[in-house]
């Protein structure tokens, strides 16, 4: 009777912790010798904005859609009903007003202007087109488009007053945190998911900024954070199925 010919070296008897070790560096065995499964199931990584395999999307997922649009629901009915959140909203917004020197609070908010985070967002169109993903370099402007046509009706069907300036209207949400939101993490998610954070941290000055100056309520900065996110949220999905 022939034997079956065996691989040098002897491998185990193949099972599903073995099916993970290609391009792992080994120490001797060519499996996995603690039987720990994968950090991310067989055939559900995919590439990131710069197209390296390994890593998925910062794509958010459908709950937190849906907590974002949640979330809208709730403070843009009670800025309109003027309820409970919106007058604790009013408190707490007095307490912070010019609790920093106005020049710096100005600075911040100025991040959320249209000359300062366009600008951004289109070198990084331009660096997206130039690496061959045009159609991510289009959602992404797709989706600062969408800030003014989401914003601006909002603003006039609130018709919330300004902290400083009870005589004017339309404050809620916030375009100055959206315009921030939308361009800096689209840019970011364009470049390079490291710059994650970096977006973060300009957003939230952003915002903090607006807040601290008196230009908006807390509540105004909020959400429109809730509003960038589901606008950002249905871009990147968009990107993905466009490229899959």
């Amino acid at each position: 009777m022939r034997e079956t010919p065996r691989a040098e070296p002897p491998q185990p008897r193949p099972h599903r912790a073995s099916e993970h070790t290609t391009g792992a560096s080994c120490s001797g065995t060519p499996h996995r010798s603690d039987g720990r499964p994968p950090h991310t199931p067989r055939g559900a990584r995919q590439p990131d904005p710069l197209g390296r395999p390994g890593t998925t999307p910062p794509v958010p997922g459908r709950p937190a859609l849906l907590s974002a649009l949640v979330a809208l629901a709730v403070v843009t009915w009670q800025v309109l009903v003027h309820g409970p959140l919106a007058r604790l909203d009013e408190r707490v917004s007095r307490s912070l007003v010019d609790a920093v020197p106005r020049p710096l609070s100005e600075l911040a908010s100025d991040l959320g202007d249209m000359t300062v985070a366009l600008p951004v967002l289109a070198c990084a169109m331009a660096y997206a087109v130039g690496r061959g993903r045009r159609a991510a370099a289009l959602y992404a402007g797709l989706a600062m488009a969408a800030v003014p046509l989401l914003v601006v009706p909002l603003k006039e069907w609130t018709a919330r007053p300004g902290p400083l300036e009870p005589w004017a209207q339309g404050y809620f949400p916030s375009g100055h945190t959206a315009t921030a939101a939308v361009a800096y993490f689209g840019a970011a998610l364009l470049v390079s998911n490291r710059l994650l954070p970096v977006a973060a941290v300009l957003t939230a000055v952003t915002g903090a900024g607006l807040v601290l100056r008196g230009f908006h309520w807390p509540l105004d900065v909020f959400a429109s954070l809730c509003l960038s996110l589901l606008v950002l949220g249905v871009s990147s999905s968009r990107t993905r199925r466009s490229s899959g």
